[in-house]
């Protein structure tokens, strides 16, 4: 088989096997495997501004939290019948605060400049929230329920923990199907060039501005989105979903699974979950176990995870042709 044979194949185990988690786990570790894939699906997002852009935004966590308080504040008030509609306004809300961002940001500032402006406006967020009454101040909101999607002539009870994770996954594998059509298509080819070469991008007629700010956009989408999905699985939101922790994480599991695959932040998370949950009964040295587990792997695998597996793939297939 060819590599794309192979990790076609892997991939569609992979998806199996995740659908098959409610009959094959407890709802403890069903919950842990369902935020990963909310994390993992946000985390697509902000690579596909950094690897595909050549933006590196430290700020996104806001974003995220924008979402999940959208989603959160309309559940409370009542509205989960529409909850189709909040996720979109968690994804629209996100796409507007990065509109505005980038068209504020994006012509005076560039890389490590960028990347301090999004974390402190995130911080300047956390810091917002935090002092909002009507928000849960430091508390957040919590009691969040589940809601019953109604569809019109269908209702869909999402109020069980499978059903729930069921509904993640399906709308991870839309927003992911999204994600690739955009990053594989024109638009992604642009954002390469861009990348690669701005003074060339713009010779040959790209807008190099606009491209950009395309590229924020979306990634501020789908972490609105994905923090949509998110507030309800949890059942609780803080101020915290806007802080250093949640901005960085997408940046950990991107390295871990590798920069220059679509699939490396996905990989990277669930990797990452794998660590924290076989060292979770380490007490008071968990943090360090997982640090040094964490460099291992990245100094063993220096394009990734994706990346290492791709070459290994690509080095046999070339050992059998030559055979």
């Amino acid at each position: 088989m060819t590599r794309p044979g192979i990790n076609n194949t892997l991939i569609a185990l992979a998806t199996l096997t995740l659908l098959a988690m409610p009959f094959l786990t407890n709802s403890g570790l069903l919950y842990l495997v369902g935020t990963t894939l909310v994390l993992g699906v946000y985390s697509v997002g902000w690579n596909l501004l950094f690897s595909w852009a050549g933006l590196a935004s430290f700020g996104s966590g806001g974003l995220f939290a924008i979402g999940a308080y959208v989603s959160a504040a309309a559940i409370r008030a009542g509205y989960d019948q529409f909850f189709l509609l909040i996720v979109l306004a968690g994804a629209g809300a996100g796409a507007l605060v990065a509109m505005l961002v980038g068209l504020v940001a994006l012509r005076r500032t560039t890389g490590i400049f960028f990347a301090i402006l999004t974390l402190s406006l995130s911080e300047l967020l956390r810091h917002t929230l935090m002092h909002t009454r009507s928000l849960g101040s430091e508390d957040g909101l919590s009691n969040i329920t589940r809601p019953v999607l109604s569809l019109g002539v269908v209702e869909i009870d999402l109020t069980s923990g499978p059903t729930y994770y069921w509904f993640i996954c399906v709308s991870a594998a839309v927003i992911l199907g999204l994600c690739w059509w955009l990053t594989h298509g024109p638009f992604g080819r642009r954002l390469l060039a861009v990348r690669h070469d701005i003074e060339r991008a713009g010779f040959i007629g790209i807008d190099v501005h606009r491209s950009r700010l395309a590229a924020l956009v979306i990634s501020g989408a789908v972490a609105g989105c994905a923090g949509a999905i998110y507030a309800p699985w949890a059942q609780i939101v803080t101020p915290e979903l806007s802080g250093m922790v949640r901005s960085t994480q997408p940046i950990l599991f991107t390295l871990l699974g590798g920069l220059q695959s679509f699939w490396g932040p996905m990989i990277g998370a669930f990797v990452f979950m794998v660590i924290e949950y076989a060292t979770r009964t380490l007490v008071g040295i968990q943090e360090i176990i997982t640090g040094a587990i964490l460099l291992a792997v990245i100094l063993a695998f220096r394009a990734g995870i994706a990346g290492s597996w791709n070459a290994l793939i690509d080095r046999l297939t070339e050992r059998r042709a030559d055979k």
